[in-house]
């Protein structure tokens, strides 16, 4: 079927359109396939571009000097033109998956049909020639993009038994783009969800993060639980279902919810441009609240800011991510509380809460934690008024004193150097202190060596 796609454009495309032509003019098949194909259909454009051949690895490796071979045993290619990179597959055939991701065997084939087969879901099956511009769609990719439908290619259950990750796969793609799940597809992934476990956390994690990075984020939660998936890959989001909530101060219901709204916020306020970390501090900011629930006067969850930290701390520990996202995210929750404290705060301390590393990602998720909850902005307005007409150095002032100006004035290295400089910088932060000469004066006043 002869088309012509407008998302087709830029120097990614028109170097994996020379990729192809030097395939062609050597007297093999080579197509682009998957999800440049479904986004460029879907009128968004691609990312990346991946290429399929009837060329064998040893041949693309000789058509093209510079190049990787990334999965040389499973006939994939890595093409390097200038600072692009494009993956080159052969056309194959997949038997004997022993691990739930890898075959056991793989056989190479001439024929374009028997490679797209193997494939996962029908929206990412069709194949493009951009030199004859020819759709080639042997799976009805293009009626299920027309239809919004996620569906595999053959058979749902060996589909996932070949790799047990394309469960979670499922459920990204059908949020991500607004579409419903075929039904075979989602009883096949109800029946068989315990066995994402047998997935490398890494991997999962890497599905979760784009899920909650993508469209639709609160929705593709809800289809994970939908399908079982989540009480198996998030037990401790999965808890939030039915833990109930004051209605005071949360009327949209239980603390999963209320999450998945927050999540829902973040996208929309942020047009999807936030960070991994942001992302799993607004999943797991009230991770703490269902062992922290409680019923005294009302509905409290006391603590639940502490106890979440160390809660998302081994989540994320087990989920594999870096010391420095760790942080970055157990941060975000362990702080999302003092905001309603902000009206109360001694200016040294209002300043110091502003210096909070990243501070803009924890303003960001109040503001999705409020419009998700009881709708008041007013402290977030505050505080994003306050950081625009502070100055760097009212927020955090360059230190007026040293650990050698201390030991000039008699003081002996030690603990009390810390509390001596944090009080002179509160006293500068107060803005009761802005200079040398006074601020040894208050430390010669106020403290004895």
């Amino acid at each position: 079927m002869n088309r012509k796609f407008d998302k087709f454009e830029g120097s990614n495309y028109n170097a994996a359109r020379s990729i192809i032509k030097i395939l062609h003019d050597n007297g093999h098949k080579a197509f682009l396939v998957g999800g440049c194909v479904r986004d460029a259909l879907l009128g968004i454009k691609p990312g990346e571009y991946d290429i399929t051949t009837s060329a064998l690895p040893g041949e693309v490796r000789k058509l093209f000097k510079r190049n990787v071979p990334i999965g040389e045993s499973f006939g994939v290619i890595l093409v390097l033109i200038d600072e692009m990179q494009f993956e080159v597959a052969t056309f194959r055939q997949e038997r004997d998956y022993t691990d739930g991701r890898h075959p056991g065997n793989v056989n190479y084939t001439v024929s374009e049909i028997e490679d797209v087969v193997r494939r996962d879901f029908t929206i990412n099956g069709m194949l493009y020639d951009p030199i004859a511009e020819e759709l080639h769609d042997h799976v009805n990719g293009e009626e299920d993009l027309k239809k919004g439908l996620i569906r595999t290619i053959g058979n749902a259950v060996e589909r996932f038994n070949e790799d047990k990750l394309r469960m979670i796969r499922a459920v990204r793609f059908t949020s991500r783009f607004g579409f419903k799940m075929d039904g075979d597809t989602f009883n096949s992934i109800s029946d068989n969800c315990s066995l994402i476990g047998s997935v490398s956390n890494e991997r999962i994690r890497d599905e979760i993060v784009k899920i909650i990075t993508q469209n639709n984020p609160g929705n593709g939660l809800k289809l994970l639980n939908e399908t079982g998936l989540l009480k198996e890959i998030l037990p401790d989001i999965h808890t939030m279902i039915g833990i109930e909530q004051p209605p005071q101060f949360h009327p949209e219901g239980d603390v999963f919810i209320h999450t998945c709204l927050v999540l829902d916020k973040l996208y929309k306020n942020t047009r999807g441009k936030y960070s991994l970390e942001l992302a799993m501090g607004a999943l797991l900011h009230d991770v703490g609240k269902p062992p922290t629930f409680e019923v005294s006067d009302r509905i409290r969850f006391n603590g639940h800011d502490r106890v979440g930290a160390g809660m998302a701390k081994g989540i994320c520990r087990n989920l594999k991510f870096s010391k420095k996202q760790i942080e970055r995210i157990v941060s975000l929750i362990r702080e999302h509380l003092k905001f309603k404290d902000v009206r109360n705060m001694r200016q040294s301390t209002l300043k110091r809460f502003l210096a909070t590393p990243y501070i803009e990602e924890h303003l960001e998720m109040h503001l999705a934690d409020c419009q998700a909850s009881h709708g008041i902005t007013e402290i977030y307005e505050y505080l994003k008024d306050r950081l625009e007409n502070l100055e760097d150095d009212e927020i955090k002032p360059p230190p007026l004193v040293s650990g050698i100006d201390l030991i000039g004035l008699g003081f002996k290295p030690g603990p009390l150097f810390k509390t001596i400089l944090d009080k002179i910088e509160e006293q500068q932060l107060e803005g009761d202190i802005s200079n040398k000469e006074d601020a040894l004066e208050f430390i010669s006043k106020n403290f004895s060596h």
